[in-house]
């Protein structure tokens, strides 16, 4: 079995997520895959890709859900993918010591040299994080791209993990959670970032963002409950007038 690393990393680097302003689009679960099946956990193979009942293997995926009723009820978007757990049994439960946590930054890795697809960490996973390579018959995960973010021969500000890059909704944000002062543990600090089944106690590193409360009435944007004239000769542009000097 594999141990975990005895002291806290000094670095402790993850996602937040925000719920509140994830659209839902896929567009971080596909560069995702784009960027992986050619990087360090490659390749992410797919079955029967283009026929009746597709499969393969992602390391993110997105989750709908219906929440509330009538006028309460609202969609939200649930990005999952491996939460690089600071007390992680896919870790300890692996056989082989494939399954890893390192010592520098805190990320949970697999060494598929070394793992042998018995499906121990993902049982051991309450979050479904883990995959099996139908074609590798090897368990992959997501790596915080690894070969991204440490990579010297890209621009500093595209050093993030694909994801993030790619969010038009600026919903996914990464980070140094051992750092107070990173932009991630602000988000988490301001916005009450939670953790993911904290009653299992695995520890996760990346928390999430809850969805703030809906905004049903004009007045909770600062909008006027009516269309008002500026001026009896005003008429719409007047009022266009008016909401743009605000």
């Amino acid at each position: 079995m594999t141990s975990l690393p005895q002291q806290r990393s000094k670095k402790r680097l993850g996602l937040v997520i925000d719920l509140d302003t994830c659209v839902g689009c896929h567009a971080c679960v596909v560069n995702c895959k784009e960027w992986n099946t050619s990087g360090h956990p490659a390749p992410l193979s797919d079955q029967n890709a283009y026929g009746a009942n597709p499969s393969g293997a992602w390391l993110n995926r997105v989750h709908g859900f219906e929440t509330g009723d009538g006028d309460d009820g609202r969609t939200v978007y649930f990005p999952k993918s491996c939460l690089h757990c600071e007390n992680a049994h896919c870790v300890t439960v692996c056989p082989t010591g494939a399954s890893y946590k390192r010592d520098e930054d805190g990320i949970v890795l697999v060494d598929e040299d070394m793992c042998i697809g018995c499906g121990l960490c993902a049982w051991a996973c309450p979050y479904g994080a883990r995959e099996l390579d139908a074609s590798e018959g090897v368990m992959k995960k997501c790596t915080l791209c690894v070969d991204r973010i440490y990579n010297d021969n890209i621009p500093q500000a595209e050093r993030v993990p694909a994801c993030v890059s790619t969010c038009p909704a600026n919903a996914r944000h990464f980070g140094d959670f051992a750092d107070p002062k990173s932009d991630v543990s602000k988000l988490v600090a301001s916005r009450g970032g939670m953790d993911l089944m904290p009653e299992m106690g695995y520890q996760p590193t990346n928390k999430y963002l809850p969805p703030r409360p809906q905004k049903k009435q004009a007045s909770d944007v600062g909008a006027p409950e009516r269309l008002e004239e500026i001026n009896p000769e005003g008429g719409f542009l007047g009022w266009v007038d008016q909401m743009l000097s605000r």
